[in-house]
């Protein structure tokens, strides 16, 4: 299955608490964390919510 690879680039702070979720459960909530996920439609979604704090790499 493809991957997407995920950096946060943007802070959480002053943010509202939905877009602090959906980091969270991105498993980013730190400054410069990355992660690499499946790639469904689900997390194509939670991407584009915070699309704004996050470098996206296929």
């Amino acid at each position: 299955m493809a991957t997407v690879k995920i950096t946060q680039i943007g802070s959480h702070i002053r943010r509202q608490p939905d877009q602090r979720a959906t980091l969270v459960g991105l498993g980013l909530n730190k400054m410069h964390r990355t992660r690499e996920l499946e790639d469904t439609p689900s997390v194509r979604g939670m991407i584009r919510k915070v699309a704004h704090l996050v470098k996206v790499e296929d």
